[in-house]
């Protein structure tokens, strides 16, 4: 395949999959915190709030599993069937998303949002197909472009659920679902097959023995998941909060989170044209003055009222584009050769599924007391990861072989 096709069908897949998963973040709030009652809110007669925290874990835990066996298990079997079968798997579990929206039921919407996650922890089979047959400055800067096609993913989500929700609840799912065929279509199309390596290896021993949390045996690599999961904590209980704070505050509905999240992904996206460009310095320490902005943008939301807070959420994607540009880079260099691509991505995607579940939890009690109190941990963990960051690479050991200094 043209090194072209291969960037562009990579970035197609990633627009395309998680369009799916954006779709129900402007729909879910209002559903939980806008004071009427139905099926979904009133299950087991436990707070909303708490339900919604309960319904914001569950999808991640299924990306955390997910996202530390497909890169992997793509790494054995190859990334077209993992592609194919996970794309086509994610449009099943949207479907049923939406029969348990008709049919409010939370014990079944909590069973298929499960089940879409372990399916679409997807992303780092995609990153690891980049991070594999590219090199040097064009992997980073595919890798870039790679991330903005996510961000346009979560920008096109949140558009087709204020779209079509005039249509019913249940439209922008089955919009998901044409979304993810179209991704198994595309996979099918433009990658080739692949020879599995380690032809005598069971997908039971795959899943056991090379999973990407045995990464964490190594010191420097237990020493990055430290520090990526402090910053994704941050990122995750911003981005799982911050539309319950546009309901409470100024008071938006579905539609309104639609529009706030679609202006903040649209910045994020035309940050990465820059992002991907070649820079001087070293990569870390770029990545940690980013960082810091992030937690100083996070912190100024808790405080700000609904015009500045706006604001906030809207400027919050330019430091995390330009970090996000740069720490799966760096990451892909220092320790892909020795320990593969798909594991190494997947360890990346691990926490950021781990941070969902962590931060979901925590601000599904948190939140019953106030909904700020969230927020402020996101910018105090965030703003500990970029101080952490300068001791970490201190304590690097030499290069691991195979890997780009």
């Amino acid at each position: 395949m043209k090194t072209s096709l291969l960037i562009f069908s990579a970035c197609l897949l990633a627009l395309l999959s998680t369009v799916g998963a954006a779709l129900p973040y402007p729909i879910l709030p209002p559903l939980f915190a806008d004071g009427s009652s139905n099926g979904l809110n009133t299950f087991l007669g436990l707070p909303p709030k708490l339900l919604f925290g309960l319904a914001l874990t569950i999808n991640p835990i299924g990306l955390l599993i997910g996202s530390a066996l497909l890169g992997p298990m793509s790494d054995r079997y190859g990334h077209r069937p993992v592609l194919l079968l996970t794309s086509v798997g994610a449009a099943i579990g949207h479907a049923i998303t939406a029969a348990a929206l008709l049919l409010e039921s939370y014990p079944l919407f909590i069973v298929a949002r499960f089940a879409t996650g372990l399916l679409e922890g997807s992303g780092s089979v995609a990153r690891a197909l980049l991070a594999d047959r590219l090199d040097g400055e064009l992997r980073r800067k595919a890798l870039s472009w790679l991330n903005g096609a996510f961000y346009m993913g979560w920008l096109a989500g949140p558009l087709l659920a204020g779209a079509t929700l005039q249509f019913g609840i249940t439209t922008p799912f089955w919009v998901a679902v044409a979304a993810l065929l179209l991704v198994a279509a595309l996979v099918a199309a433009t990658l080739p097959p692949e020879a599995p390596t380690g032809a005598t290896t069971s997908w039971w021993q795959v899943a056991r023995d090379r999973h990407a949390l045995n990464l964490l045996r190594e010191p420097d690599l237990r020493g990055l998941f430290i520090i990526t999961l402090a910053y994704t904590c941050g990122v995750t209980g911003f981005y799982e909060f911050y539309p319950l704070w546009l309901v409470e505050v100024p008071g938006y509905g579905a539609q309104g989170i639609a529009w706030i999240t679609a202006a903040m992904c649209a910045v994020m996206t035309a940050t990465t044209i820059v992002a991907g460009r070649p820079f001087n310095g070293e990569p870390l320490a770029r990545a940690r003055r980013y960082a810091f902005a992030v937690a100083a943008i996070i912190g100024a939301l808790v405080v700000s009222n609904a015009s500045i807070g706006i604001l906030c959420i809207i400027v919050y994607g330019i430091p995390h584009a330009f970090y996000n540009a740069i720490v799966p880079n760096y990451c892909a260099e220092r320790f892909g050769g020795a320990h593969g691509q798909g594991a190494v991505m997947g360890l990346i995607s691990t926490t950021f599924c781990l941070a969902n579940i962590l931060m979901a939890l925590a601000g599904a009690v948190l939140t019953l007391i106030d909904t700020r109190l969230i927020l402020l941990l996101g910018a105090g963990l965030t703003a500990w990861s970029a101080w952490r960051m300068r001791g970490w690479q201190r304590s690097m050991q030499v290069p691991v072989a195979g890997a780009l200094p």
